[in-house]
């Protein structure tokens, strides 16, 4: 009889290698807990891990028992999947490489590539979920008119989030479209018409759609109504089915005033038109952000105080360890408490760390005594984190503030700083957001 976890690696590793897909912490769980001889039920499971029975039962164990269905070509379920891939594991020259990982390079040559630098892949086993955030995302995006609005600094997960709605969207069979706002260049920024005939191109062209863009944009009529029109009588009635439509870096739009105001205040009224005109429930709305709003716009043009709000928070000790097993990395009591010091939790100042140790082959705490200079592992991010803080004399200014005591500071400053992720703000009182950000700063712009 084969050990519980020999199983689970090989599980693991089976589906990887024929499906191209990764287990999540999670899936894990659920796959662990059924090998066992006393199982627990999906109930427990999900009160265990801070989940809902029904998310559990009806969204994670079955994409579990399908993978493994694939890839042994039987179905499998709670109850046979422990004989069936013993049975499986014998017939398997793969057993080798398990109970002999020392001959096993394959997930540290994996995790080695994979760099901390961008989205999480889908099939990543790197991907850190933060109970319930994911859930109710999956949730909420299966209603009728949907939006969620998320809210975080940057590198701090909001793209990888996205991508997984998303993709939670088309197991359900719904049409997609994500459209990073980084992507419109200053050019389609200077008028509204010129960036909502961008923006109504780029959804038809991902809808695989051809452009009748022409037939509906009347000048006279104004490109706030023209996007409207068609919206409405072209794009969503040619579709068969539900639309997710992404929209990320929406703080891009921040430095245009009038086109933000116009922009969110049609993102808003396609909302609100769902409650009248039924075609309007097909589609259904991300938005993510990573300052503050500080333009002002009318409680009722908005599309942030309607819909579901997520704000991602940093990863917590839990969270982080599990990110040290995926790296196969031992990580005791000390470093944990150094690195969580250090980067307070921050998805991908946690995420470099690891990633140099696994690369370069170094203990985690020794790259971590050096990680504040200039040749740390941090200093390209440093570099470019005082970059942006140079490009604005009054944002470096109010950072200098921050650094010596907790600073109110103004609306705009605050938001573009807690964009960088450099502060926190609590009861209108800005703090330095982390340890590396107060030791290296506190040296490059307070000397």
């Amino acid at each position: 009889m084969r050990n519980i976890e020999e199983i689970v690696e090989f599980a693991i590793n089976l589906v990887s290698d024929k499906t191209g897909q990764s287990f999540s912490y999670i899936h894990k769980v659920i796959l662990r807990e059924s090998l066992l001889e006393t199982k627990k039920t999906y109930a427990q499971i999900a009160q265990e891990n801070n989940y809902s029975e029904n998310y559990i039962k009806f969204c994670v164990a079955p994409r579990v028992w399908q993978l493994l269905s694939t890839v042994v070509n039987e179905k499998v379920n709670k109850t046979n999947c422990r004989a069936l891939l013993e049975q499986y594991i014998k017939q398997s020259t793969a057993l080798k490489n398990l109970v002999e990982p020392q001959n096993n390079n394959k997930n540290n040559n994996l995790t080695v590539q994979e760099s901390p630098e961008g989205q999480v892949p889908l099939a990543s086993a790197l991907y850190i979920e933060r109970p319930p955030i994911e859930e109710t995302c999956y949730r909420e995006i299966l209603q009728a008119s949907s939006l969620i609005c998320i809210k975080a600094p940057r590198r701090m997960g909001k793209t990888s989030l996205i991508a997984r709605i998303l993709d939670y969207g088309t197991q359900h069979n719904y049409r997609t479209v994500r459209l990073s706002l980084n992507l419109a260049g200053t050019a389609v920024l200077t008028s509204i018409d010129r960036f909502l005939r961008w923006f109504c191109t780029n959804v038809t062209q991902q809808l695989g759609l051809e452009s009748h863009l022409n037939e509906y944009w009347d000048e006279d009529m104004g490109a706030l109504i023209n996007s409207t029109i068609y919206f409405q009588a072209y794009l969503l009635p040619t579709i068969d089915g539900p639309i997710v439509l992404a929209l990320d870096s929406v703080s891009q739009l921040f430095e245009y005033p009038n086109l933000a105001r116009d922009f969110l205040a049609l993102l808003r009224s396609w909302y609100e038109e769902s409650k009248d005109i039924s075609v309007w429930q097909k589609l259904r709305m991300i938005i993510s952000h990573s300052t503050e709003i500080y333009i002002p716009l009318p409680s009722n043009r908005s599309p942030f105080n309607v819909g579901l709000t997520v704000e991602l928070p940093p990863f917590n000790r839990e969270q982080v360890k599990d990110l040290a097993q995926r790296h196969e990395l031992q990580i005791n009591a000390a470093e944990l408490e150094q690195l969580m010091n250090l980067t307070e939790g921050f998805p991908y100042l946690v995420r470099l760390a690891m990633y140099q140790s696994v690369r370069s082959e170094t203990a985690l705490n020794a790259l971590l005594k050096d990680a504040t200079t200039d040749t740390g592992i941090y200093s390209q991010h440093l570099q470019y984190q005082l970059w942006h803080l140079q490009q604005d004399p009054k944002l470096i200014e109010s950072f200098q503030q921050v650094l010596i005591a907790p600073t109110k500071l103004d609306i705009e400053v605050a938001s573009k700083l807690k964009s960088l992720g450099l502060v926190q703000v609590v009861n209108n009182q800005a703090t330095v957001s982390c340890g590396l950000y107060q030791k290296f700063f506190s040296i490059q712009v307070l000397n």
